[in-house]
């Protein structure tokens, strides 16, 4: 089965948008969200039935599957948020921290990761777009929550995604280079990521992004998957590449430590809990895993997720 998180794969579900504007949103089977959190139960997507959906401050198209509609519904009461006491132990549940459980559960994980990730970063656009860009006036939400529409000029607004690089660097050794990042907790290492630029291509991100962090030049830049990353609103894109360094000089603002390692090491710095990965289901985790060949067990289970 293809990588959980970074499938070449068609959508599972079909977003369906020529019923954005004529759905009935009573009658469709309905998932939660609401801050960034899902409802799930067991680390599953409670998928609630017509009929159970609580009062909504927004209702989210997701598509259509097996005859029926799929949405997610941001709810209006305020207090849902403060933790769901559903009969069936259900719970909210950030997307960051359903990342491994979701990747553990196979091609069911990848159908609750594709409905929650669209929800959440539908879920956050519009948290955070409420007015218009050009006059300032409150927008409106319309076609199943995919644009808003500003009344005052008629200019329709669409979900805004921002593309990141991130990056797997081999030495001569074909040693790893893993990096620390300043605000993440003091054993978490990854690989090196970054914000696509205006007028410069992924490949071209790559190549600043690791010269600003960390002073290493590269070659053999190449394409190794994608994946959506609505946190709040990203889609990373993977690639590896070589350099011909050995050590890495550190920017000591967003990066303050950064070593290549060897797959023994790195076997070595997890078990002995010196290094904390970036968590399963993550891209990161993805190529990481591909350059040391499969698995590398961790010490302890993800805890705080900060990447």
């Amino acid at each position: 089965m293809s990588d959980p998180w970074t499938r070449p794969d068609p959508l599972l579900i079909d977003r369906a948008t020529e019923r954005r504007d004529s759905f009935d949103p009573g009658g469709a089977t309905a998932i939660v969200v609401t801050g960034g959190r899902l409802l799930t139960s067991a680390a599953r997507l409670v998928e609630l039935l017509p009929g159970e959906h609580p009062e909504a401050a927004l209702t989210l198209y997701l598509g259509h599957e097996a005859g029926r509609d799929l949405v997610a519904i941001v709810p209006a009461d305020p207090s849902f948020a403060d933790g769901y006491d559903g009969i069936g132990g259900e719970r909210l549940v950030g997307l960051r921290d359903l990342l491994k459980p979701f990747a553990e559960r196979g091609a069911e994980g990848v159908r609750d990761r594709e409905l929650g990730a669209t929800a959440v970063a539908l879920e956050q656009w519009h948290a955070a777009h409420g007015h218009c860009a050009r006059c300032g006036a409150a927008t409106e939400s319309i076609k199943g929550g995919w644009v808003r529409r500003c009344p005052a000029d008629d200019r329709e607004h669409y979900p805004r995604v921002d593309p990141a690089v991130i990056v797997a660097i081999t030495d001569p050794d074909d040693r790893l280079l893993l990096a620390h990042a300043a605000h993440w907790g003091p054993q978490r290492f990854s690989i090196l990521a970054g914000y696509v630029e205006p007028g410069e291509t992924f490949e071209q991100a790559v190549h600043r992004e690791v010269w600003e962090e960390v002073q290493v030049r590269l070659t053999d830049v190449a394409y190794a998957g994608s994946q959506p990353w609505p946190f709040p609103a990203s889609v990373m894109v993977g690639f590896t590449a070589r350099t011909d360094a050995t050590s890495a000089t550190v920017d000591g603002v967003e990066i303050t430590e950064a070593r290549f390692v060897s797959r023994e090491e790195v076997v070595a710095l997890v078990a002995d809990g010196e290094v904390v990965l970036a968590p399963h289901g993550s891209i990161a985790r993805r190529l990481i895993e591909a350059w040391h060949g499969g698995p590398i067990q961790d010490r302890v289970p993800d805890d705080k997720i900060d990447v």
